[in-house]
């Protein structure tokens, strides 16, 4: 080969390197080829978000238009993972921008930043749609841990810790950073510059009002905060100071890359700056951090207040009397239009937004709110239907934006009244736990491997799709019943039951006992006539809509054994704490603990639900009696079950884990089961008999095959937008952009 023609090819490859690099530059790198129309200041700063007294603005057509933000909120996780493991891929984001943006959201919140992929993959998505970008709001999340536990904002090591976030943070979205790795955090290098499609700073986390307070009392002395882009107003306190300083840091440094854009610090109803008389808990409503005692200085993009509002917590949305004076657009009293009314005139000079808002699809409640609007206890479709209002309230209440919480369902979340039964706690992210509300706020669902396999509708075709060692036959059927089989995926325990003929709720049920370890009920009054070698600790009865539900044994029953034995909050017999007592207990959770003076201004009730209840229907959109949370169906001979692990005991099925027997000390203890034994019967309504039971008859349940199956430690799931995905879709639609 010639020197001229490798020259050539060497001059060629240049070429065509310096071309992927300059193409990379100008995509990636150069702040100067946004898409979006801007408007440049004097100073020489881009604008293309800000606030004017108090409307968001956008600049489109060579003008400012009054602009409501539609948005919805993002996590970092994916089954099988936590946050900081960051494992969400580019091409996870580009799929999911490609949804939101179906789904006529404007803009997406995260809490965090995320890994350079996110940010390459958003700028790479607005470049193929120029028209109609989809907007960053960028939260910084602040030091929370370290707030919590040492109660004072203004520790150096806490004011560095966050300074050196928001600089990364500032870094990460106009591409210019070079994280190092950091335990729980994302790290790399930055290089996709996005900040021409951010639409607002959004800095810190929901304030822990002890720490508030604390940091009020014990920094009396410090100066009134005056920066050079915002500043604490004589009105302010210190925590107040503290955030100003955080603000105005964050607008210098963004201001250094040419750009201004909003900025607004979170809050919640906790720490709002109303007054609530009728709230019970003194914690709920002990100090305030008040958005209007900081003001910006020549920071043109402005300046506005955000709020996560949900229409179940803090208990001031049922209890407070100054509230029920609003009726919404059906007549009806409504707390949470009230609410937001005198929120949104405590701030009659800046925009407001509620950035976090929703309701739960899952069949776990942990807060009572009013008007049905439970944390919890709702199909998709109620999802989405109650989301939508909150939307249409917060819109016509003259708020300038609403971010729906959340995209996608996230398996590790905890809540208060189911964290204590999933044990060991660390297994959270690799199972899905119907129970455990905070999983389920998403539009776009997270389910289980055999949740789209296995249809609940009474046809046992989709059973013969499965895979050798999905399934297996159990030998537990009494007279009246064929034959049982049972799969199981991360978030249900499957039942396929062939009976010998059809059956006739108004005149029978089918009971399904369950047995995962030594103990339980031998017998009971329930299932007359019924005597086992071995205790259930569970059983299923399935009928009439009134009683379909799962019962515990009375001794096993973790929320007795909770907030009766150990709290007092409950009556718990000693009857009921028996061994074989033959009481089965309705499956209830807790939704508001007993509460006294000094902590309330009054005595609080315990409060608790039923949860156990077993909904018929199909899990199948579009056909008859379809709901997300139905579980069971029948036709002809043959019924389908489906039945979340935590019903049937389990704390953790991933490693089979259930909950033990064993009853001493503050914390319940879980244990390893063998699997599941399962018999299956007919009861006749009338007489209270099993069919094919003699009187006295004994079944030997320990020559009763168990059900088992392997431990995972790498969950199976496949994303599916819920039926609350279009119908907040046209929510979204009737709300007009631009105001």
């Amino acid at each position: 080969m010639g020197k001229t023609v490798i020259r050539k090819r060497i001059g060629w490859l240049f070429l065509t390197v310096f071309a992927g690099l300059l193409c990379a530059y100008f995509i990636y790198g150069n702040p100067t080829l946004a898409r979006v129309e801007t408007l440049k200041t004097e100073e020489g700063y881009s604008l293309k978000f800000r606030t004017n007294q108090d409307q968001f603005q956008v600049y489109e057509k060579g003008t400012w238009k009054p602009y409501f933000v539609k948005g919805i909120n993002m996590g970092a996780s994916l089954p099988g993972h936590y946050p900081g493991e960051l494992p969400i891929q580019k091409a996870d984001y580009l799929r999911w921008f490609g949804m939101i943006h179906e789904l006529g959201v404007k803009a997406v919140r995260i809490y965090t930043i995320h890994q350079p992929v996110f940010y390459e993959a958003l700028v790479e998505f607005n470049q193929k749609h120029a028209e109609d970008p989809l907007y960053l709001i960028q939260g910084i999340w602040s030091p929370e841990e370290a707030l919590i536990e040492k109660k004072d904002a203004f520790l150096p090591e806490i004011r560095k810790e966050f300074r050196d976030e928001i600089e990364a943070a500032v870094g990460a979205v106009y591409g210019d950073a070079t994280i190092p790795e950091r335990k729980g955090k994302a790290s790399g290098t930055y290089t996709a510059n996005a900040g021409q499609y951010l639409l607002a700073w959004h800095i810190g986390t929901e304030w822990d009002p002890e720490m508030v307070k604390n940091t009020n009392r014990i920094r009396k002395e410090e100066p009134r905060y005056q920066g050079k882009h915002f500043q604490a107003t004589e009105k302010a306190a210190p925590f107040e100071y503290w955030l100003a300083e955080m603000l105005d840091y964050t607008a210098e440094l963004e201001s250094r890359h040419g750009w201004q854009h909003p900025v607004t610090f979170t809050n919640w109803v906790t720490t709002d700056p109303l007054e609530h008389p009728g709230e019970p808990m003194i914690h709920e409503d002990m100090v305030s951090v008040d958005p209007t005692h900081i003001e910006s200085v020549g920071w043109e993009a402005g300046y506005f207040a955000a709020y996560h509002v949900y229409p179940y917590y803090p208990d001031l949305f049922r209890y407070d009397d100054t509230l029920k004076n609003v009726r919404n657009e059906k007549g009806e009293i409504d707390t949470y239009k009230a609410y937001l009314r005198k929120l949104k005139a405590h701030h009659p000079n800046i925009p407001v937004m509620v950035t976090e808002f929703g309701v739960p699809s899952s069949v776990g409640v942990a807060h009572l709110g009013t008007l049905g609007r439970d944390q919890g206890g709702h199909d998709e479709r109620e999802q989405g239907r109650i989301n939508g209002e909150l939307l249409h309230e917060i819109s016509a209440e003259g708020y300038s934006g609403a971010i729906l919480f959340t995209w996608q369902d996230e398996w590790f979340k905890r809540t208060w009244n189911t964290m204590r039964f999933e044990i060991p706690e660390d297994s959270r992210a690799y199972w899905k736990n119907e129970l455990t509300n905070e999983s389920f706020f998403g539009l776009l669902a997270m389910d289980a491997g055999l949740e789209n396999v296995i249809k609940i509708d009474g046809n046992p075709d989709d059973w013969d799709k499965l895979k050798e060692g999905e399934k297996a036959k159990l030998n537990g059927g009494l007279d009246g019943v064929q034959e049982i089989w049972a799969a199981h995926d991360e978030a249900y325990v499957y039942f396929l039951i062939h009976l010998e003929q059809a059956l006739q709720p108004e005149r029978e049920s089918l009971v399904i006992g369950i047995d995962t370890l030594p103990g339980g009920n031998r017998k009971t009054a329930e299932l007359p006539g019924l005597h086992l070698d071995e205790g259930l600790e569970a059983f299923i009865r399935l009928g009439t809509a009134e009683e379909s539900e799962v019962k515990i044994a009375s001794n096993y029953d973790f929320h007795k054994r909770l907030y009766g034995k150990r709290y007092g909050m409950i009556p718990y017999t000693d009857a009921e704490r028996k061994d074989d007592s033959g009481l089965f207990a309705v499956w209830k959770l807790a939704v508001g603990l007993e509460m006294s003076p000094p902590d309330t201004k009054g005595t609080h009730p315990f409060e608790d639900v039923a949860v156990g209840q077993m909904k018929r229907g199909t899990n199948v959109p579009g056909k008859e009696g379809y709901s997300s949370l139905a579980n069971w169906e029948a036709s002809g001979e043959w019924v389908e079950v489906r039945v979340p692990w935590m019903l049937l005991g389990y704390t953790d099925p991933s490693t089979k884990q259930v909950m033990s027997y064993e009853d001493k000390g503050k914390t319940l203890t879980s244990t390893k089961s063998a699997g599941i034994r399962a018999i299956a019967m007919r009861q006749d309504k009338t007489s209270g008999k099993i069919q094919g039971l003699s009187a006295e008859q004994m079944i030997k349940l320990t020559e009763i095959g168990r059900y088992t199956w392997s431990e995972w430690s790498l969950p199976r799931y496949s994303e599916r937008k819920k039926e609350s995905f279009s119908i907040y879709q046209k929510a979204l639609q009737s709300i007009p952009t631009y105001r």
